[in-house]
């Protein structure tokens, strides 16, 4: 990195925690600091929403899942527009009519104290988890790539979001996550026009989509039924579904975000805002990574985009044999660059030329097989193998100018930053109102509850840096992300669910119900999910979310119908 990439980048971290400090010091009671004193307008609670969920491991994985798999990932998301119409029509008004600080507060009003506390705790597990990954899911990365200290990132990282985030509350969040998110999509459509920029004068953008069709990346729509694979329509419409109402709708880090606004209208209309952006944005992040790939097919391509397991081989007695596949690849990519060349300009004189696309595909399967290779390699010295998450930043790091590589460093650590900010905001108003608040017997005044969110924000903040710093890279990050979602949120959503349609179900039925769906959901998913690390798994994890829903509505009737009448 340059002297200006490290301005730029230094500059806008700097700019984001002391605007947000500045802006929104001095919160003097629990509803000013929890949900920003209700201020919040409907575009401020839209880009919040979006800022939330789209952490760093958005901008790093997405681009690398869709250079290795394709546009299907996008199907992952084709539910939560849906969701999102429900949460509207019927999470919103309820919440606010109870006029309640968490999400939780409404089970206790309509179940018991354990219901609350249960719901509380689960996701008080898997958002203290998640917390840590989006710090340690940067970190990691750019630890890697950059030669920096990997538990110094943790800490910077972290330390920066807990000052504006301790300082301000909610309404650090609110207000931080605008700039944020300017910031990063400002940085991924300049890196956008500049990939495209960088191929060949005869590759228009139109020849570029068909490069990346006939290499299997353009598959957006999968309408297989087969319950393995992990993202398909079916899957996106019911599995996505579900994780997005249970996400959105249950989850205080989403909800805390909406319950700051103004009115029913100004929370309706951010929600449906973001409905409206999340799937086109996610859409262009994957098309970045499918761009990302056809430039690679002109440009010198590594066997594995992880530099440490690349240092690492070097240094092994499998050094030459790695060497040999680094030149059969580079041989492989001189005639596959000469093929998709001659390809793209006989589009240009609308000749798609199937020879030529046959000869493109059995290239790129070599290529597969070769990589491939590298990993059998790579994971014989007990390194990491999957390089998907390196990809994007390889790229910026190789092939941007000076200043714009500050720039997308910036965005990414700022999406990280965004993310943290809004899960440490939820898990310490979480902590404070259903467990700390709810359990202490004498009375406290509201300058104590605010002192108390404070406290929990760096308690919360100091245990996410722990667990990135021993935290352990498996799977993509943003599908680990999403598999941790999936384990707990099912069980979460159908509690919810029940609450709000099926009246005749009491405390104890719902209390039982959850706690076996969630043990069952724990025994599924490590005999059908987690020995399956290479993604060809028993069943795809999306489905978590619709069946532990559906089995924790299942067993609270079963268990309320056949109780006897004394239970509650």
């Amino acid at each position: 990195m340059q002297t200006l990439d490290w301005l730029i980048l230094i500059f806008t971290l700097l700019f984001i925690v002391v605007y947000g400090a500045w802006k929104t010091k001095g919160s003097e009671n629990v509803k000013e600091y929890i949900l920003g004193n209700n201020e919040a307008k409907w575009w401020t609670i839209g880009i919040s929403v979006m800022a939330t969920q789209a952490s760093a491991i958005t901008f790093l994985s997405t681009p690398g899942q869709a250079f290795h798999d394709g546009m299907g990932f996008v199907q992952f998301y084709f539910g939560l527009p849906i969701a999102m119409v429900i949460i509207c029509i019927f999470f919103i008004p309820i919440y606010h009519k109870l006029n309640v600080y968490t999400a939780y507060e409404f089970l206790e009003k309509r179940f018991d104290l354990k219901t609350r506390s249960l719901a509380a705790i689960l996701f008080l597990i898997q958002r203290g988890l998640a917390a840590g990954i989006t710090i340690y899911a940067p970190a990691i990365i750019l630890s890697s790539i950059l030669g920096w200290n990997l538990n110094w990132l943790n800490f910077i990282i972290g330390v920066l979001v807990i000052i504006y985030t301790v300082s301000g509350g909610t309404k650090a969040v609110n207000v931080t996550q605008k700039q944020q998110m300017f910031i990063i999509m400002l940085g991924m459509f300049i890196a956008f026009y500049l990939i495209l920029s960088y191929l060949p004068e005869e590759v228009s953008f139109s020849n570029a989509l068909q490069i990346a069709g006939v290499n299997d990346k353009m598959n957006i729509l999968d309408f297989s039924v087969n319950p393995n694979s992990r993202y398909t329509f079916w899957s996106g419409i019911t599995g996505g579904l579900f994780l997005a109402l249970s996400y959105f709708g249950t989850d205080q880090s989403q909800v805390q975000r909406y319950l700051s606004g103004k009115s029913v209208r100004e929370s309706q209309l951010g929600l449906i805002f973001n409905g409206f952006l999340k799937v086109p944005m996610q859409f262009f992040i994957l098309l970045t990574g499918v761009m990302v790939f056809v430039f690679f097919q002109f440009n010198k391509v590594p066997l594995n985009f992880n530099p440490t397991s690349q240092i690492a081989v070097e240094k092994s007695i499998h050094a030459e044999e790695y060497k040999a596949l680094q030149k059969e690849l580079e041989e492989i990519h001189e005639e596959k660059k000469i093929i998709t060349l001659t390809y793209a300009k006989q589009l240009n004189i609308d000749v798609d030329n199937a020879a030529l696309r046959k000869r493109m595909i059995g290239l790129y399967e070599k290529e597969k097989l070769l990589k491939e290779e590298a990993k059998v390699i790579i994971k014989n010295l007990n390194q990491e193998s999957n390089d998907k998450d390196y990809v994007f930043i390889h790229f910026i790091l190789n092939y941007l100018p000076t200043g714009l590589v500050g720039l997308l460093l910036a965005v990414i650590l700022s999406a990280a930053m965004s993310s943290t900010a809004s899960e440490l905001n939820a898990l310490s108003s979480t902590t404070v109102i259903d467990i700390y608040k709810r359990n202490i017997k004498s009375e406290k005044s509201d300058k104590h509850f605010v002192i108390a969110s404070k406290v929990f924000t760096l308690l919360w903040g100091i245990i996410a840096i722990l667990f990135a710093c021993f935290g352990t890279l498996v799977e993509n990050l943003i599908q680990l992300v999403n598999i941790i979602g999936s384990v707990f949120y099912g069980t979460i959503l159908g509690i919810f669910l029940v609450a709000f349609f099926l009246k005749f179900i009491k405390g104890n039925a719902i209390f039982y119900g959850g706690v076996i769906s969630q043990l069952v959901i724990f025994v599924i998913y490590y005999f059908c999910i987690h020995i399956y690390p290479s993604g060809k798994e028993i069943l795809g994890y999306l489905w978590l979310n619709a069946f532990g829903a559906l089995l924790t509505i299942g067993l609270s009737i079963f268990i309320q119908v056949f109780s006897k009448p004394k239970i509650n």
